[in-house]
């Protein structure tokens, strides 16, 4: 799945109360992993903007006079964005603006632009309950360096939100793992009393090394906190000897 990493700006807080979008960015990722490829625009919302607004972001309409309409930077958005999983921190705040946006010009809305939408804080409520999970916490949280955000920007929120939304759902994807296993027949059925002997499969020093390489690169992407390794670490010495003396036995 294509997945966009999106996020605006705007003059404040309400679009039914005529407040427009100034600025808009998203970035791509395929695959778990950043293309590289981004689009990034400001907006002259054709209205002043909220002094609260400016305090976020630190734009104000006198620096967005000359930038293009949203109408101007629609179909770019469009071409860019559409079809893809749509990646957004707190998502109802963005769709409600880029939807009036949308709707001045005669357009589809979001939801017929985009494949789904996916809210980040959503999803950090549900794994962080009762915690603050704004972007600069989950930040803080998941190790992604934000010390440069200062301000509110959509780009640079975007390529924060992209790290951090990546380290939330690590393994969902990489680590699943569908196994079939066939229903016993019942011992009516069988005849038997007893279920059959259960069958041990050691593992082979090859397949040993290779899950050893795949641990190392998930604490790599993990920062240090790969569960598994935490544990082996917090076992001593006696499991590492006892692990190295099975690879030896297989050799």
């Amino acid at each position: 799945m294509r997945c966009i990493i999106l996020d605006t700006e705007t003059t404040g807080l309400d679009p039914k109360l005529g407040h427009r979008v100034i600025e808009i960015a998203a970035v791509e990722v395929v695959d778990r992993r950043l293309t590289g490829k981004s689009i990034h625009f400001y907006v002259n919302p054709e209205r002043e903007i909220d002094a609260g607004a400016t305090d976020v972001h630190g734009l104000t309409w006198e620096m967005l006079r000359d930038k293009p309409r949203f109408g101007d930077i629609a179909s770019e958005l469009i071409e860019f964005a559409g079809g893809a999983r749509w990646i957004i921190h707190n998502a109802p705040f963005d769709l409600a603006f880029l939807d009036e946006e949308l709707k001045r010009l005669d357009l589809p809305s979001t939801a017929g632009v985009c494949n789904e939408v996916v809210d980040t804080l959503a999803l950090a409520r549900e794994q962080f309950p009762g915690k603050k999970n704004n972007l600069d916490a989950l930040c803080e949280r998941f190790g992604v360096a934000n010390a440069q955000r200062t301000l509110h920007g959509a780009l640079l929120d975007a390529r924060l939100l992209a790290e951090v939304y990546l380290a939330m759902t690590r393994g969902q994807e990489s680590l699943t793992i569908d196994i079939s296993i066939p229903a016993l027949a019942s011992a009516a059925e069988t005849g038997a009393a007893t279920l059959p002997p259960t069958r041990v499969l050691e593992p082979s020093a090859d397949e040993l090394a290779a899950h050893r390489a795949y641990l190392a690169e998930v604490d790599r992407e993990a920062r240090g906190r790969c569960v598994w390794l935490a544990l082996e670490r917090a076992s001593g010495p006696a499991l590492a000897a006892d692990e190295t003396a099975r690879v030896t036995s297989l050799s």
